[in-house]
């Protein structure tokens, strides 16, 4: 439980030899963890938990009102026949597809309008001047399709799923990954582990594209995806919630799976480049690492939220 700081891992290590405390975290490379939020609350004063909705509804209380959603992103493009045809193998979502007049067909162009049939997605065909200035200079070899905007969640929205959830839940917040590949395969693996959704920052990170989309094998399409303004603030929300933040950090001493993972909890997955920002690491209960071999230096981002996922699922059992 978040603030029990009687559970391993969840205090903080004074610096030795020094005579000084902590110093900050930098670039997911400086060993810290932090220090524990006092002892348990009371299962009536935890949001998440089901004694304190019991209690909040027969003393009229109302959960505070949900944010605005995040918007839409801008439609997407994606052009040139390969990437058509991949992405309409992969069943991404497609609002239309666009066709050079006087096409050269092959093969590839043969299987693309075939599939846009069968779907029933919408067929235009335009100029190739056109197709450059819809496609803003893409090489498109005559064909291109677009993708609809995205719509993503609120963090209020995922909260609200977490805390209506009878079992205990699991969150995914990303602090500035920014390959969509990486991005698609870490919506796919929480689907895969019965997360409620992912939490991205809104700048400076990727956000759900035809790669993401095709990287998530459509779980992007059943998993809410929620942008935040300020990532901090959306981890100070599930804290005073009740959730446990797990950080991972290569370096953190704390072996994952000495971690207590019984209660809600909030898995946080820094960048590829340099891991968790300092601030991220600061809102952190606790960080912790995934054992690998000291030949290895580090794991890619969406493989290390993979494990972490697994992990957390099968403490649960």
């Amino acid at each position: 439980m978040a603030g029990n700081s009687q559970r391993k891992g969840a205090v903080r290590k004074r610096g030795k030899g020094t005579g000084q405390g902590n110093t900050a975290g930098s670039g997911g490379r400086i060993r810290r963890s932090l220090e524990g939020r006092g002892p348990t609350p009371k299962a009536e004063d935890r949001p998440y938990h089901k004694a304190y909705r019991k209690t909040g509804s027969s003393q009229g209380q109302q959960r505070a009102p949900r944010a605005k959603r995040s918007g839409r992103a801008g439609p997407e493009w994606v052009a040139g026949r390969n990437p058509v045809l991949e992405a309409l193998r992969a069943d991404l979502p497609v609002r239309q597809l666009h066709v050079a007049e006087g096409i050269e067909r092959d093969d590839r162009i043969a299987e693309i309008l075939k599939t846009a049939a069968a779907r029933s997605i919408p067929l235009l065909q335009t100029t190739r001047h056109e197709l450059d200035r819809l496609t803003d200079g893409a090489v498109h070899q005559g064909v291109a399709l677009q993708l609809p905007a995205y719509e993503y969640a609120d963090p209020a929205d995922i909260l609200d799923a977490a805390i209506d959830s009878d079992a205990p839940a699991l969150v995914v917040v990303l602090d500035a990954i920014t390959d969509p590949r990486n991005l698609g395969a870490i919506i796919r693996s929480a689907a895969a582990f019965g997360a409620v959704g992912v939490v991205i920052p809104e700048r400076r990170a990727a956000s759900v594209t035809a790669a993401a989309w095709k990287t998530s094998a459509g779980a992007a399409a059943r998993l809410p995806i929620a942008r935040a303004t300020n990532l901090n603030r959306s981890l100070e929300t599930f804290a005073k919630a009740g959730f446990t933040i797990v950080g991972l950090a290569g370096e953190a001493e704390t072996d994952l799976a000495a971690v207590d993972l019984s209660d809600p909890v909030v898995l946080v997955v820094g960048s590829e480049e340099t891991g968790l920002s300092r601030l991220v690491r600061e809102h952190c209960d606790v960080l912790a690492s995934i054992p690998i071999s000291s030949a290895i230096e580090s794991l890619n981002a969406g493989v290390a939220a993979g494990i972490a996922l697994y992990e957390i699922a099968r403490a649960r059992g």
